[in-house]
């Protein structure tokens, strides 16, 4: 929270890579790694990416870019991504 303000970093992109790890592109040109094999364990639904080939591919981005998804069982907020996330560049500029 800013000044009493929420803050959402909104995903502008997201690109799926190989071994579960996701590519994101926030509005104010951030970027940042993710790894959804970490939820494996923690998140049931998130086994799915697992067991049906070519699911993880399929991740979008969620109208107003306040998260991702694959289907209607499997999303991540922009949060999750935000906070979590591993930064390769910060507002268009190299880290």
């Amino acid at each position: 929270m800013e000044g009493g303000v929420i803050v959402f970093h909104r995903i502008k992109d997201i690109m799926s890579l190989k071994k579960y790890v996701l590519l994101a592109t926030f509005q104010d040109g951030t970027v940042k790694t993710y790894d959804v094999s970490s939820l494996f364990e923690e998140v049931e639904a998130f086994n799915a990416l697992k067991d049906t080939p070519h699911l993880f591919e399929q991740v979008k981005v969620d109208v107003g870019g306040y998260g991702i998804s694959w289907n209607d069982e499997i999303d991540l907020s922009c949060d999750e991504i935000w906070d979590n996330g591993v930064l390769l560049c910060e507002n268009n500029g190299v880290k």
